[in-house]
């Protein structure tokens, strides 16, 4: 599933300006405690979260998530929004809950760990 595939799915905002649209992304992750993103997240995947603070850039970067989804119509900071950019990490923004979020993705084939945790 690709990002521009995720942004029409969630009915989202692309919130940075240098987001691939194409760039594929099979799994998606869902935490706002950035400890069991780092913990439990799969490399290369989507995060989805309510949180919206520069740290979740940072643990972003560090689990090698490749774009981030917010939920509720949350959207961070343009500082935070500045730092994803310089690390290559596209932000969307879904007025969706994360329920929902997770739900659409997940009957689109979006799929979290493989064979769970």
């Amino acid at each position: 599933m690709t990002i521009g595939d995720i942004r029409g799915i969630l009915e989202a905002l692309v919130l940075t300006t240098k987001a691939e649209m194409d760039r594929d992304i099979g799994r998606a992750y869902c935490a706002d405690l950035m400890s069991d993103v780092l913990a439990f997240s799969v490399t290369h995947s989507l995060l989805i979260t309510g949180l919206t603070n520069a740290q979740v850039i940072r643990t972003a970067d560090v689990a090698d998530i490749k774009a981030i989804v917010f939920v509720q119509g949350k959207r961070p900071d343009t500082e935070t929004i500045a730092m994803a950019e310089s690390k290559n990490i596209p932000l969307l923004a879904t007025g969706l809950s994360m329920f929902d979020v997770c739900g659409r993705l997940y009957e689109k084939g979006m799929r979290s760990h493989p064979g769970g945790i």
